[in-house]
């Protein structure tokens, strides 16, 4: 980091709210913002999600989080928080936060005008002496084009990235115990940034912009991996007809190094495969450890399959997903391998219903209603719903959620 710059911004009328976050109504966005207002700021939602932001000026969460709804409800009713459809309310905060989806495309490559094209989009509603917070997860070098990209517009505003790291259903415990991570090219936009983010927490970790961007790859790679690691620890076992279950809790018991080896299951959802891939792509796709993570878990429901096809005559049979979330607890379906699972056996079995207690998704029946028409079940999302399921179907439960036998 260098030095603070030396000129002084001279603002043309105050601020009328201390925060706008751009992608506001969003699962990141929202919980931030109701973290930011709950620690005493006042807080402007702008989002295109026209019916997200009617719900949220309503008073209504869009979607699941624990401790969101009465919180919402109690901002909103004080003003200290509310949503909009215009970007011009943009202008009148003194910090900006940018929390959109940075996609790879089909050809797994990274998209690194996702970021910069929303900062465009809002630029004539930017002004001389705000802050933008970069929060989204991007390739590393994108706040350096971020900061090109006002400067070439002719707008004199700092620039900081901070990057999310909370998990989906944890949000505002998270954003409180885990400390934030802040990153800026100029002194005076760290310290901006950090006096921003002690609304939230007392430890803050201070970096350079594109250290800051790898370790949000390096943190969502890492799970990926560990996951993929796991997933393939269990292929072995079942392969060669052993529990893996009763080997990791071997394994995991009292033994500190190995504490975090995780159960098998679908590793998916919106971030872990694709900021692997961001990650390769950063490396000149060169990160074998990474692409072999990906065949692993993008596998694994095509080894299910196959593992089922030799034991079963799938082509006679109804098969029963219990949970198409891309993870348990969650009402979440965004990159589900639960919905690859469900493509690959339309092709294979007589028949597939599938159901969640938690997704809103026309296409699911009620639980009772797939446990009646199945001849076989298979647990594609571990909620909690599912722990107690009683039943005398054949039941496939690699995350060990129901103390079955996970061979498969």
């Amino acid at each position: 980091m260098t030095g603070a710059r030396s000129e002084i911004m001279v603002l043309d009328e105050p601020f009328v709210r201390d925060v706008a976050i751009v992608g506001g109504c969003g699962r990141v966005g929202l919980p931030l913002g109701l973290a930011l207002a709950a620690g005493g700021l006042s807080v402007s939602l702008y989002d295109l999600n026209e019916s997200a932001v009617a719900l949220v000026n309503d008073g209504v969460m869009p979607f699941a989080e624990e401790g969101a709804s009465d919180l919402l409800d109690a901002l909103v009713r004080t003003g200290r928080i509310s949503a909009s459809t215009d970007p011009a309310g943009v202008s009148g905060a003194e910090n900006i936060i940018v929390v959109v989806g940075t996609p790879v495309d089909e050809h797994l490559n990274p998209d690194l005008t996702a970021v910069p094209r929303a900062v465009e989009q809002c630029a004539g509603h930017l002004r001389d002496g705000q802050l933008l917070v970069l929060r989204s997860t991007v390739h590393p070098g994108v706040t350096a084009l971020t900061e090109k990209l006002l400067a070439r517009l002719g707008r004199r505003v700092d620039v900081a990235f901070c990057p999310e790291r909370i998990a989906e259903g944890r949000a505002l415990t998270e954003l409180s115990d885990l400390p934030q991570i802040v990153a800026a090219r100029h002194d005076r936009a760290v310290q901006r940034a950090e006096k921003l983010f002690r609304h939230l927490t007392d430890r803050v970790v201070v970096l350079t912009p594109e250290e800051a961007e790898l370790a949000k790859l390096f943190t969502n790679t890492w799970r990926y991996v560990k996951f993929a690691t796991a997933n393939q620890f269990w292929m072995m076992a079942n392969d060669a007809g052993l529990n893996y279950q009763r080997i990791r809790d071997a394994v995991t018991y009292r033994y500190p190094r190995a504490a975090d080896l995780p159960m098998p299951g679908f590793a998916a959802g919106p971030c872990l495969f694709k900021d692997t891939m961001q990650l390769a792509a950063f490396h000149r796709n060169n990160f074998g450890l990474g692409h072999a993570a990906m065949l692993i878990n993008e596998g694994l429901p095509l080894y299910l399959v196959s593992r089922l096809e030799a034991r079963y005559d799938l082509a006679r049979m109804r098969i029963g997903i219990l949970g198409m979330a891309f993870k348990g607890g969650s009402d979440d379906s965004r990159e589900s391998l639960a919905y690859k699972l469900r493509k690959i056996l339309l092709v294979k079995a007589g028949a597939v219903t599938c159901t969640d207690p938690r997704v809103p998704d026309e296409r699911l029946l009620g639980l009772d209603e797939v446990l009646a028409g199945s001849d076989l079940l298979i647990i594609g999302a571990p909620h909690p719903e599912y722990a107690d399921l009683r039943t005398d179907l054949p039941l496939v439960d690699m995350w060990g959620l129901t103390g079955r036998e996970p061979l498969v």
